[in-house]
Parts: C-alpha cells; structure tokens; sequence
C-alpha cells in the first residue's frame, strides 16, 4: 500500500448533520423531482438549517442525467450557493464530492441527494422495445446504450458469479443467505418495499434472470429518494439531531475497471478500495457494531466480506451459515454485528448505497427503532460493485 493511501486529514472533521428521504416504492405516482425536493427539504429540515444557510448541493439520479443541481438550486430557492456537481451513483461520489467541499472551504454546508425513478419499467421496457439483450445498460451505471459491446450489469455479474461457484466449488445457497438476511431485516423496516419472509426453498425456486443469479439475488427497482447535509463536525454539534461523523473515505478502480477486462477477482476496484479505507481508518473490521456491504447483486455482498478480511477467498458462505442466527432468520457476527439491517438493495429497495447510507447514520444517531443496535458507534459501508465503481466508508457516532 503507497503511503500516501494513509494519509487522512478529514478524519472525524466533517459529519453528516440532516437527513432526509422520500419513502421508496414501486410506484410513487410521483415525479422524481418532486421525490428529491420531499427529501431535500426534510434534511434541511433535520439539520436545523434554512435554505440560506445551504451553500452546496450535490447530487443526481440513478439515470445519467438524473436531477441537476441546478434545478434543485432553484426549486428549493437557495440564494447562494458556492460550490455544486453532479454526480453518478453509487453514493460514496456524492458523499466524497461533499465532505471535500466542506473541507477546502468551497462549501460550508452541503445538500447530498440520490434519487431512483422509473428504473423497473422504463429501462426493461426500452431495451425489450430496441430488441437489446438484458444485459445491456441505459440506467447510470457507467455505460450507455450507445455501447455494443462488453459484459454490464446483470450480464457481467452473472458471469462472474458462475466463476466464483466454479473455482471454489460453491453452491447457490451460499448467495441465498445474502437474500435470506436483507428479507429478514425488510421484515422489520416500515419503508421497505419487500417484507414478506423469504426461505431458502423460495429463493432456491426463485425465476431465473440470468446463470446463476435469480430474482432475488437482484436489487429492487423502486421510486425514491434520500438526502443528506454535510457540514463540519464544529457546527453539526450545534445542530439538533445527533451529527455522525466522517472517519474515512475511500474509492477503488484497477487499470481495467471492466466486467468484461477484469482478469480476475483477485484483484478488482473493490480490493483497491478496501485496503485504502483499512489504511486511513483508525478503526478495523472487529471495532465495526453495524455493517453494510453493498448487495445490488447478491454475489457482490460475498466477495466483500472476503475483501475485507471477514473471512478467506471463497468462504463467505461458511461465514454467512457459521454467524446465522436462526432465531431472527438473520446474519448476526459474532452474535453481535448486523448486515444490512435494513434490509439492503435486495429488499428495502435499489437505491446504489443511499439507503445503506440512511440506514447507518440512523443506527449511530440511535434512531432506528425496532432495527436498532445496541450502543452502536461504528458502522462500515462498501457502496458498487467490484470494477469501476467500488467504495467505502466508516462513519463514526459523535
């Protein structure tokens, strides 16, 4: 690891002072602005703060053009604003775009917003009437339509996927697990979109979508947004809500950052992103009270606990049946440490890291309800996937 990787100078300076959503669902019946400036407004809100107190705003959908800032800007009619992007999801960009404003002085308190929106409908729907094949992207994710070639979304994972069972010998249950918790976690989520408990017989004959992913082992498309306001840790003490703080961030990206380019999972963006966030955090996978892999595809969630150490190359599925608790139908570490307890993108709904996000800063405020963890202080996030898109994030209480 270079050295420079463990520099970290924003370490527990900036915190997430406001948070907001829109709730998720099939169908809001809503447009997507009006969904971003639901939630926006109720961060805003949350913090404490008026709209001239907003300098910064961050954000865009899940669609490549989503929702500009700009129209948010003037939606919401803030009066001067310093510093603004737009962004691709997952959420770790928006996050990241925010906390460095704050932190060189472009900003003083950020707006973050994610919004989803048409995504089940509208993308299936146009790429069945172009006559494309399912794996084909128009959604975000980093590619376009106009691209004929290379192995993207469903397409590429599914392959990757089918690797992994082969070179380790693995079965699909181990993937069902992963489905299995995030079920059992919606169970206890009002806001989650599929909450109807989930055995390992249901998984087993879920629909196939593609070799040897299933329905379930997909993120659900749903209408939604979240946001969040970021300012320093200084002035969100003064804020109503509990502030949680920014430890580290981190992204990832190998020279082929590609489903199609990648050699292999030895050695993938996710990797990259992992021993970067380990070397600037003070805190390690054993000081973690709530953790939260990404799960936009269920496969993904396994190779991050072997990333991070959990456990070795090919053995997540032992860890995930080793730390079952059958009582709860859940995953719980040590008997102790939650995954997703919200239920995750496979069942509170696909949201590319803003509801795991949500869900963090609301366990660390100690505002989850039913879902709390007990004297939860750390939580570890890793928003995208394993290519050009990999992240992660130790949020801290104050």
């Amino acid at each position: 690891m270079n050295l420079l990787l463990q520099r970290n100078p924003i370490k527990d300076r900036i915190a997430i002072a406001g948070l907001g959503r829109s709730l998720y669902a099939r169908d809001r019946g809503r447009t997507e602005l009006a969904m971003v400036l639901e939630a926006a407004t109720a961060a805003i809100a949350d913090a404490g703060l008026t709209a001239g107190e907003i300098d910064g705003v961050v954000g865009g959908g899940l669609h490549t053009n989503g929702i500009d800032p700009a129209v948010v800007v003037s939606a919401l009619g803030l009066p001067a604003v310093t510093y603004w992007a737009g962004v691709r999801p997952p959420i770790g960009n928006h996050l990241t775009a925010a906390v460095n404003a704050v932190w060189s002085g472009t900003a003083n308190a950020v707006l973050v917003y994610h919004s989803m929106y048409r995504l089940g409908r509208d993308a299936f729907r146009a790429r069945a009437a172009a006559g494309l094949p399912d794996g084909r992207a128009i959604m975000g994710d980093g590619h376009t339509e106009s691209e004929p070639w290379g192995l993207f979304g469903p397409t590429g994972y599914a392959a990757w996927a089918a690797r992994y069972l082969d070179t380790f010998a693995r079965d699909r249950q181990d993937f069902g697990l992963v489905a299995l918790n995030g079920r059992a976690g919606a169970a206890d989520n009002p806001g989650a979109v599929m909450r109807e408990r989930l055995s390992m017989a249901d998984y087993l004959n879920g629909r196939m979508i593609r070799e040897p992913l299933c329905i379930y082992d997909m993120d659900v498309p749903v209408d939604g947004a979240d946001a969040f306001v970021v300012t320093t840790t200084e002035r969100a003490r003064d804020t109503p809500a509990n502030p949680v703080l920014v430890h580290a961030l981190s992204m990832g990206m190998t020279a082929h950052p590609e489903e199609h380019l990648t050699a292999s999972l030895d050695h993938t963006g996710q990797t990259v992103s992992s021993q970067a966030l380990l070397a600037r955090s003070d805190l390690g996978i054993g000081d973690v009270d709530v953790l939260f892999p990404y799960d936009g595809f269920s496969f993904i969630t396994l190779l991050c606990l072997e990333t991070y150490g959990f456990c070795n190359p090919g053995e997540a599925g032992d860890f995930l049946a080793e730390h079952w608790d059958q009582s709860r139908h859940r995953v719980l570490i040590d008997g102790r440490v939650p995954i997703n307890p919200h239920g995750g993108s496979l069942s509170e709904g696909g949201s590319q890291g803003a509801g795991h996000l949500r869900e963090a800063v609301l366990q660390l405020r100690q505002d989850a309800g039913e879902r709390q963890v007990s004297s939860a202080r750390a939580a570890l996030l890793t928003p995208g996937g394993l290519f050009f898109n990999a992240q992660g994030i130790v949020l801290r209480a104050a």
